[in-house]
């Protein structure tokens, strides 16, 4: 019924998330232009920004998806009260409890597998040797 609202309530938190964390990576980057040498010995990883920005595509993917399912089902119209569900107090009662169970169920299953998505990542860049070992290993062929 309205279960996509959760799935959008927190990619709105996130999104607001992503924005401040990115606004200060930008400004460490700007206080630490300076140190180019300890820049350049740190390991390669992933910027935290990046990875929120993954979440955020999964949740406002995954929302649009839904609302536009609840749009074929005839779920949502185009006029007021706009969710079928509100029309009355049984349904609203309805609705809010499954935007409580399925709704939250979804938006934890989704958070569940961008941590995966996370831990795998960062798993695949402390893999990945550093330059200076790639390239004596080409070189010493």
């Amino acid at each position: 019924m309205a279960c996509f609202l959760v799935l959008a309530a927190e990619a709105v938190v996130t999104t607001i998330i992503t924005k401040t964390v990115k606004k200060k990576e930008r400004e460490l980057e700007a206080n630490l232009s300076g140190a180019a040498e300890a820049k350049a010995d740190e390991a390669p990883r992933i910027k935290l920004s990046q990875k929120l920005s993954w979440l955020n595509i999964m949740l406002w993917g995954g929302s649009l998806l839904l609302m536009l399912e609840h749009i074929w089902h005839g779920e949502v119209v185009p006029w007021f009260p706009f969710l079928t569900a509100a029309a009355s107090a049984e349904e609203t009662r309805a609705m809010l409890h499954e935007m409580a169970t399925v709704g939250v169920c979804m938006a934890l299953l989704v958070t569940a597998v961008w941590v995966c998505m996370v831990l795998a990542a960062n798993a695949i860049v402390k893999r990945q040797p550093e330059p200076s070992e790639q390239e004596d290993k080409e070189f010493a062929v």
